[in-house]
């Protein structure tokens, strides 16, 4: 196997740093404690460590990707040391008692884990060798995703996972893709920058005041933390003059100085949902703050977070736009990922020209996808979108009834809404015409795919 180093690679150097804080985890490798008799409701995990910026994010990290929900977690990392208690549940609100799980959780964050490596300084053209990761951002409009996926199918390009998000008229994607012909990463140099060129016209659209950008990405970023760091840079926290969203709706975030302490307290008050903290720790650590203390309360409807913050230079937040930034910044971090429209779920075989295919039928129906996960599991497709009607409206019944129809009513489920929960008429086979786009004409075939519970 040949290793090849980017220009832009920093890994081949020797760090002393780095290597003296390799030395200080040896010395005081984290330690784990869980506890399932603390409390009644909850697993009380707690972790102690040497403390190094962005060891919070890293152990909300692991809570998370597990679908972990963290209902309170009081933090304290003064001085040299990190002291963390999470109280969490699975997604049904129950305790942790799988061993298994239990163990993982330990490897995770103990003594051998290695948590995440931090993102390049620099991102540049290297396919990894299973995939191809591209970035995308630019302007949202209607049918943005079913071009996007048009292109890629006519350049011979299969989308195996996916992650899409829109927040205030700007979208991000990071999407994995496959050659059509090998199955694995795409490695030609041309080709890569073809399909660049061709996807950054379809970004820019004809929006000439706000650029776009089309990458194909080098390193291994966590994909949710990217598209973070991706949306942070492109402004879309930035408010437009137009913007009529209801106060009321918005997160409640406010900031203050204990100047005694020289501490900036951010306060959040909003809506409770999966991965809130995740999101907030995110852009706090890469707005470059250090969370000294924390304490989270999300037991109720609506969650509260509390942060004392320092910047990492060690000073608190110095002036007013500072702050005002920094509030409008983690109202987006928020925003971003509530699931803004009716939530559809496809499960069916996997191939080449799905996606396309699926939100080409969206976008003639004039739906338009505000979020969506794209999944490959065993070669089955298991995609999630959020949509609205084009002007951003909610979805009219009917027109869901005739895509589910057109895709077939047990590969599109429609969740969350009671409103399309009652029993969906039998379907027509001269109305079935998505059926021939699959590896099948007929609904027996999809005999593998079972409806979501």
């Amino acid at each position: 196997m040949i290793i090849k180093f980017s220009e832009y690679d920093i890994s081949c150097s020797w760090d002393p740093e780095d290597e003296y804080e390799k030395f200080i985890r040896r010395m005081n490798p984290p330690r784990v404690v869980i506890d399932n008799e603390a409390s009644k409701t909850a697993t009380v995990i707690r972790v102690d460590s040497a403390n190094k910026h962005g060891i919070l994010l890293e152990v909300v990290q692991v809570l998370t990707d597990m679908n972990l929900i963290v209902t309170k977690a009081y933090i304290s990392s003064d001085g040299g040391w990190f002291m963390d208690v999470f109280n969490v549940t699975d997604r049904d609100g129950n305790k942790i008692f799988d061993e298994v799980v239990l163990d993982y959780i330990k490897k995770s964050l103990g003594a051998d884990s290695s948590f995440v490596p931090p993102p390049r300084r620099s991102v540049g053209v290297e396919p990894s060798k299973d995939h191809t990761s591209i970035e995308l951002t630019g302007t949202d409009r209607p049918g943005l995703l079913s071009e996007i996926s048009a292109v890629l199918t006519d350049l011979k390009c299969n989308v195996v996972n996916a992650e899409i998000w829109t927040h205030n008229t700007r979208a991000a994607a990071v999407m994995h893709v496959t050659d059509e012909a090998t199955g694995s990463a795409i490695l030609d140099p041309e080709r890569l920058s073809k399909i660049k060129k061709l996807l950054c016209n379809v970004l820019k659209g004809n929006n000439k005041t706000r650029g776009a950008k089309t990458v194909v990405a080098l390193g291994v970023t966590h994909t949710e933390r990217r598209l973070h760091q991706m949306m942070f840079a492109d402004r879309d926290y930035e408010r437009c003059d137009d913007d009529t969203l209801d106060e009321k709706h918005r997160p409640n975030v406010t900031m203050v100085n204990w100047y005694d302490k020289d501490y900036s307290i951010v306060t959040i008050r909003c809506k409770d949902r999966p991965k809130l903290l995740y999101d907030t720790v995110c852009t706090l650590t890469d707005m470059q703050y250090v969370v000294f203390h924390a304490n989270i309360d999300a037991e109720g409807p609506e969650a509260y977070q509390e942060y004392y913050i320092r910047h990492v230079d060690g000073s608190p937040v110095n002036s007013e736009g500072e702050k005002e930034r920094m509030i409008q910044c983690l109202e987006a971090a928020i925003e971003r990922r509530v699931s803004d429209g009716l939530k559809l779920e496809l499960c069916t075989s996997d191939r080449v020209g799905l996606l396309s295919d699926v939100t080409r039928i969206f976008r003639e129906n004039s739906l338009s996808v505000t979020r969506a996960e794209v999944t490959t599991r065993a070669g089955k497709a298991i995609n999630t979108f959020y949509v609205r009607d084009a002007a951003g409206n909610p979805v009219d019944a009917r027109i869901i009834d005739s895509i589910r129809q057109e895709i077939g009513q047990t590969v599109l489920q429609v969740k969350g809404s009671s409103e399309y929960c009652k029993s969906a008429p039998q379907e027509s086979p001269t109305r079935f015409l998505f059926g021939g786009l699959f590896k099948s004409r007929s609904l027996c075939n999809f005999g593998l795919v079972k409806p979501y519970s």
